[in-house]
């Protein structure tokens, strides 16, 4: 029987990462820092909703916020074109620089 090393990040938690194992769980070192990374910065992105949006609530702060730090390349490259927020997946003519 061959070993095989998983990781995880701690914010997300053991138990969640279980529940969810394909896209909590890494073979990787490199991926599950990178997905600490993401939830790193959702973190932040959810305190400053927090602090700009009156009234917005826990749950959908942190939902949206996870969305941003999700798609960070891709909000990155609409600060210099903002169509490409709303653009076809796939549509490559749409992801130019």
């Amino acid at each position: 029987m061959a070993v095989k090393a998983l990781y995880y990040s701690e914010r997300d938690g053991l138990d969640m990462a279980l529940k969810h194992p394909d896209t909590m769980l890494f073979s990787s070192k490199a991926d599950a820092d990178a997905r600490d990374k993401i939830l790193e910065l959702a973190e932040e992105i959810t305190q400053f909703l927090h602090n700009r949006v009156e009234g917005l609530g826990e749950e959908l702060a942190e939902k949206a916020a996870l969305a941003i730090a999700e798609e960070k390349d891709l909000f990155a490259k609409a600060l210099k074109k903002p169509s490409v927020l709303n653009a076809i997946a796939g549509d490559d003519s749409n992801n130019e620089d």
